[in-house]
């Protein structure tokens, strides 16, 4: 079999099907990858916390979730009708619903947000914290509209459960410690559907209860006493009758039991009340929207009690210890008095003119003695004056030079014996000395010692030796005391 002739150029098949590449583009990639995150993960929630918050100039919204091991890049675009955007802020906690996405220009997948909510908080809250931001927002909560309470309240309004625990707490706690305070009670359901509208129905009905208890009828006109009257003719109300504050109360309780006075219509009711209102609601860490608006927050209703109580009650234990506080005062004016007497009479004693006479009069002593005193110093400086003009007077006559000059020859004749004795008593001593050695060193010193000295009688040479000496020489020996002559007969 004959094989096909092939041309020189003809190579074959380089590239075979099966080892063919799919090559794509990164715009194709990028638009496989998000269609691919779009169908497989589409609309879901996550949770994580705000950083690199920013808000563009075009309303849109960029910021990024994060968590301890990751973080996602979102944006909530301007028109999107997504509640509360307040809540997006650097540190802020958020779950938030969107579609997961890329965005091709950068390659990046994000998360295109929906909705998003404070994580943790529920509906309830979420409500609470939006309410509260309202509210506040149009100065509810303002402190420049908070009033004082009155320090001596004589009757007050209560809203709250008749059969709740939070008026037998309020009832025994006036009791104990103001027993003449009256309390008027409106009562109304505090937990449940409605009860917020019966909560805020009670505070409107007791403040219209005080208007009216404020208008007298004109046949109890001549029972009122003269400022009463004078200040019901002029519209003042009547300190007697009308209403001091209004105490809104219940115990304790969980968010929900609670959320009556978190509605917007208790808020509302507490801040037209013509009255002061104290919020008393839950126990000590639990916080409504009543607590906000009020003009005073307590604990607890106790706590509530104490609060409205406290003018009386601190006056009576301040009337109990009146007796002693008066006797004390007294006993210090007195004694303010008694010193104030003793003052009065030194300051007496002081300005009496005979008191004056006599400092007058030891004043011219005084005078008179510095005056004298004077005069004699003065009569001593002119009599030293004259002493001394004397003695230079004396210094400058010429027997008086001549008498110093002669005492001045004198001293120096007889400065010049001294000097001469005293020089001739330490020559005197430096020659003693000598003396001793010359002594020491004398012929007769050596002669006193038992020695002699032999010398040639005529010559007088002093012999040392024998051999210097011959027979019949003479010969002259002197001893201590006298002189030996003798002559030689032989030598050895």
């Amino acid at each position: 079999m004959s094989r096909k002739a092939q041309s020189q150029w003809n190579f074959g098949e380089l590239f075979p099907a099966e080892q063919t590449r799919r090559v794509l583009t990164v715009g194709e990639l990028t638009t496989t990858v998000r269609k691919l995150l779009e169908k497989e993960v589409g609309e879901i929630w996550v949770n994580g916390e705000v950083t690199n918050f920013r808000a563009q100039a075009s309303g849109h919204c960029y910021f990024t979730l994060k968590d301890a091991s990751a973080q996602l890049s979102c944006v909530l675009f301007r028109g999107e009708a997504a509640a509360n955007r307040e809540f997006l802020q650097d540190g802020q906690k958020l779950l938030v619903q969107g579609t997961l996405t890329v965005y091709e220009a950068r390659g990046q997948y994000q998360l295109i947000v929906r909705a998003l909510e404070p994580q943790g908080i529920g509906a309830l809250q979420l409500a609470f914290e939006k309410l509260k931001r309202k509210l506040q927002a149009e100065g509810l909560f303002a402190q420049e509209r908070k009033r004082p309470l009155p320090r001596y309240p004589q009757r007050i309004g209560i809203v709250t459960s008749p059969t709740g625990a939070a008026i037998r707490d309020v009832l025994h706690v006036i009791a104990r410690r103001q027993p003449s305070l009256e309390i008027v009670l409106a009562p109304c359901r505090v937990q449940g559907d409605g009860a917020a509208a019966e909560i805020a129905a009670a505070i409107r009905l007791l403040n219209e209860w005080n208007a009216q208890t404020e208008r007298r009828s004109p046949d109890r006109r001549d029972q009122l006493e003269p400022n009463e009257r004078a200040g019901l003719e002029t519209g003042a109300p009547s300190e007697k009758q009308r209403l001091d504050l209004i105490l809104i109360t219940r115990g304790g309780g969980s968010l929900e039991d609670l959320w009556a006075f978190n509605e917007e219509a208790v808020a509302r009711a507490i801040f037209e009340s013509a009255l002061p209102v104290v919020s008393a609601v839950g126990h000590e860490i639990d916080f409504t929207i009543s607590d906000f608006v009020a003009d005073f927050r307590a604990a607890t209703p106790s706590a509530a009690a104490e609060l409205i109580t406290e003018g009386p009650f601190a006056s009576r234990q301040f009337v109990a210890a009146a007796a002693r506080r008066l006797s004390q005062l007294v006993r210090q004016r007195l004694e303010l008095d008694r010193d104030d007497l003793l003052q009065l009479a030194q300051r007496l004693v002081r300005v009496h003119p005979r008191r004056q006479l006599r400092e007058r009069a030891q004043q011219v002593d005084d005078l008179q003695t510095a005056l004298l005193r004077c005069v004699r110093q003065g009569w001593r400086d002119q009599r030293t004056k004259w002493q001394t003009l004397q003695q230079r007077l004396a210094r400058l006559k010429p027997s008086a030079v001549f008498t110093l000059r002669r005492q001045t020859l004198r001293d120096l004749e007889r400065r010049l014996r001294e000097q001469s004795r005293q020089v001739v008593v330490r020559k005197q001593t430096s020659l003693e000395p000598l003396q001793a050695r010359l002594r020491l060193l004398s012929p007769e010193n050596v002669l006193a010692r038992g020695y002699s000295i032999t010398t040639d009688d005529a010559t007088g040479k002093v012999l040392h030796t024998a051999t210097e000496t011959k027979p019949g020489q003479r010969l002259k020996t002197k001893l201590k005391s006298g002189e030996v002559r003798s002559v030689v007969e032989d030598t050895v």
